[in-house]
């Protein structure tokens, strides 16, 4: 995707941002809401149209050609889609349907996306008697059931507690190892990020501000920062310094504060330079940056978490008068 930009109206939704994906990794869309992360989703997976700018799918134009691109994608929505009077194994079905998988395919992928879940024996349970996980699981198997190259998945995890959180990113992974499947998510928790994506593009009000791998997106901040405890800060920081393996080194009242990048391995090699000069250590700590630090780092702000904002909700008034009755 090159310069795309997403205008409703007077709102700019997406303001000329560029990203590849690289085939086969897990790649993650990480900010507040109201970001444009899933304006960047919906113009992808071929629902809206996009303003100006390139965005393709293995080299099918999403603009151009839509039906191509859609014959490539699978994708789980931010809002719950399944039919909950229906069973797990009918919601399936229905989905095959639409995608003209029949008779033994049909029956063999909908067994295939039921055991890689882990819901073969709540198959012929009505949807409504799953709980928020386990519908999850489902329309994640649901959006690759028909062997797709590329899976959106569009806050997969909003609204489920930590362990059952935990286990979602569990099957994502598995999919992505054991499918081979290219995987673009959304999401604004820091952890789900740092847990599973092997790139993140960090956005904020319609642009990309920052894309990287969580460590080095990390490391940007200047590695971990260790504390140490001692009587002589000013005698050990001018042995560390002749040392020439950490990054800043400041002091505090009685210690000293320390930037490496390898904060595990550098503590027991400032501790032996003591032992050796006869300095006593009274404690250390060690603190790693995390994607929240880059966060505050890149927008001077925590990551939003609130509901949708008038904007954003002027947009998608738009977006629905703009697309209704029209082919998608």
């Amino acid at each position: 995707m090159r310069n795309l930009v997403k205008r409703f109206g007077k709102f700019t939704a997406l303001d000329g941002i560029s990203f590849e994906v690289k085939e086969g990794e897990i790649f993650g869309l990480l900010g507040p809401n109201g970001a444009g992360k899933t304006t960047t989703i919906s113009i992808l997976s071929t629902t809206i149209n996009l303003t100006s700018g390139h965005a393709s799918i293995y080299n099918r134009d999403v603009v151009k050609s839509k039906d191509d691109a859609r014959k490539l994608i699978g994708i789980v929505f931010q809002d719950p889609s399944l039919d909950e009077e229906l069973t797990g194994r009918e919601n399936l079905d229905f989905h095959a349907r639409l995608y003209g998988i029949k008779g033994n395919d049909k029956r063999e992928a909908i067994d295939r996306v039921l055991k890689l879940v882990e819901l073969e024996d709540k198959a012929d349970k009505q949807v409504k008697t799953y709980s928020g996980g386990m519908k999850r699981r489902l329309e994640i198997a649901r959006g690759f059931m028909h062997k797709p190259k590329v899976l959106f998945l569009d806050e997969p995890t909003i609204g489920l507690d930590p362990q059952t959180r935990r286990k979602i990113w569990e099957y994502i992974v598995k999919l992505n190892k054991k499918e081979k499947l290219t995987i673009l998510l959304t999401t604004h928790y820091m952890e789900e990020a740092d847990a599973i994506c092997s790139r993140i593009a960090i956005i904020d009000h319609g642009r990309i501000i920052r894309l990287d791998t969580a460590e080095k997106l990390k490391d940007s901040l200047g590695g971990d920062v260790i504390k140490i405890g001692t009587g002589n800060p000013k005698r050990l920081m001018a042995i560390l310094k002749k040392c020439k393996l950490f990054g800043s080194i400041k002091e505090f009242n009685n210690g000293l504060e320390i930037t490496t990048n390898n904060g595990s391995h550098a503590i027991p090699k400032i501790i032996e330079l003591a032992k050796d000069a006869g300095i006593d250590v009274a404690y250390t700590t060690l603190n790693r940056p995390t994607l929240e630090d880059v966060f505050i780092s890149l927008t001077g702000n925590a990551i939003r978490e609130e509901s949708a904002s008038s904007a954003d909700q002027l947009k998608a008034n738009q977006e629905a008068r703009d697309t209704r009755g029209k082919p998608i």
